[in-house]
């Protein structure tokens, strides 16, 4: 592991902060007119996902972490976490549901995903920018019911409830913002 200075830090960079890795979220070089210059950063913890503020001084040394990228295929969720396998070699992880959050509501049996690896144990997940997932319950639009921005909640194949446009039917694909949970578009039946 390496030591890296302030003036190196990239978004999506991984350091050991508080003895745990994080991944710097945003960065700002600060140069104030008096006083020395300072770092302030967003950290966010790959073991919890939670987002925090820090502020580091020019110059200040901090442990940079190698993070290894693999791309595995969710299996099953069970009460050890979420299960995944490599294709190539068969090993299988198992991601705790704090490392998983609330992507747990849009993770589908058989996809690939991205797992971050440090030490050989998984510390998180790269969540896509959204996901198709097929509609497996809705009601239909009530006639006149046509209002703009008129709503209605759907039940989706993972289980999870999402408010999607009335004209969205039982079988539709539609695409989702697995961070915010909003519907996006319809992407296909």
């Amino acid at each position: 592991m390496s030591k890296i200075s302030t003036s190196d830090f990239q978004k999506g960079m991984f350091i050991k902060f508080r003895e745990e890795p994080y991944q710097i979220v945003e960065f700002k070089h600060v140069n104030p007119g008096k006083g020395s210059a300072f770092v302030r950063t967003k950290l966010k913890a790959l073991k919890s996902d939670k987002v925090l503020e820090f502020t580091y001084k020019s110059g200040e040394t901090v442990e940079e972490i190698p993070i290894f990228v693999k791309e595995m295929q969710y299996l099953y969720k069970d009460k050890e976490g979420f299960t995944f396998m490599n294709n190539k070699t068969y090993e299988q992880l198992n991601l705790p549901e704090i490392i998983v959050g609330n992507f747990k509501n849009y993770i589908k049996e058989g996809q690939i995903y991205q797992i971050l690896i440090h030490n050989d144990l998984a510390v998180g997940m790269r969540y896509p920018k959204k996901v198709n997932l097929e509609v497996i319950e809705a009601d239909d639009g009530a006639r006149g019911n046509t209002v703009t921005g008129a709503k209605k909640v759907v039940v989706i194949e993972t289980g999870a409830k999402v408010t999607v446009p009335l004209f969205i039917k039982k079988g539709d694909i539609i695409a989702i913002d697995p961070e915010s949970g909003n519907y996006l578009e319809r992407s296909g039946k």
